[in-house]
């Protein structure tokens, strides 16, 4: 197999979002990339193929993502049937891929140099873009009843700053870092907390389980963090969380982002 441009996607990120959008794509038969930060900052590691770039490959749902270096490795990686992850924020790969499908799944909450230019058809998901001049297609992303709506022209809606709401809690599902300095985890992914466990060390700082539930996101070992920085999640679910595949929001993004390819492919030819 070689690569085809028509079927080739880029997907700039590969946190849990940005996978539930390759895992669909690649079952459907895309030829799928995606692109990280030098020093991913993902916490539902479980579920984010950019995991891969912490030492060894990663599986999601049966699928495989591996490290690439360059466009050689990436058509190795193609060709084996995965999911090539290149460091690359600035999408430098595009001017040896081109591929006709772009997408900006960082949900940065910002336009963070992204433009309709790069390549035939682009999409993005969340706030900070505007379809018809930032990009061809904005998905929304905020939870209720709009989640996966497909905006040809104009915004999404506005950032809330509010976490989804699971079972009535909010920001209380999530613990920040209490000061600046190396996240260490006390815990795992998939562990069942009590209100108040330790579940962290930032420095000398511990930090404290906000409420009782599975722990379904942490922040990977060592990475130096400010004060503020969220570095992981409970589940308040408990046992009944489900931490292994991707989640329901994930995958409805993943099923818009499909719908808006194939609307722009077919709009285009």
């Amino acid at each position: 197999m070689s690569i085809n441009p028509s079927k080739l996607v880029i997907i700039r990120g590969a946190g849990d979002i940005a996978t539930g959008v390759a895992v669909r794509l690649h079952n459907c038969g895309f030829q799928v990339v995606m692109t990280e930060l030098q020093t991913p900052t993902m916490i539902r590691c479980t579920v984010s193929l950019g995991q891969c770039l912490f030492g060894k490959p990663t599986e999601v749902e049966g699928i495989t993502a591996v490290h690439a270096i360059g466009a050689e490795q990436v058509i190795t990686a193609l060709n084996a049937g995965q999911i090539p992850v290149l460091i690359d924020d600035d999408l430098k790969i595009l001017e040896t891929l081109k591929p006709n499908f772009l997408v900006d799944a960082i949900l940065a909450k910002r336009n963070l140099g992204f433009s309709k230019h790069l390549a035939p058809v682009t999409i993005a998901l969340g706030p900070g873009f505007t379809a018809g001049i930032d990009c061809d297609a904005v998905i929304e992303t905020n939870r209720g009843h709009h989640l996966g709506r497909v905006i040809y022209d104009g915004p999404t809606h506005p950032n809330t700053g509010i976490p989804g709401n699971i079972a009535g809690f909010t920001h209380e599902r999530v613990f920040r870092a209490p000061c600046n300095g190396t996240m260490h985890s006390t815990v795992h992914i998939g562990d069942l907390v009590e209100e108040g466990d330790i579940v962290a060390t930032v420095g000398e700082s511990k930090v404290y389980a906000p409420l009782s539930g599975m722990v379904r996101g942490l922040l990977n070992n060592g990475l130096q963090v400010t004060q503020g920085f969220k570095i992981g999640d409970i589940d308040p679910r408990g046992k009944h969380a489900d931490y292994t595949t991707v989640s329901d929001k994930a995958r409805a993004i993943g099923g818009a982002v499909l719908e808006a390819m194939m609307h722009l492919n077919f709009k285009q030819g």
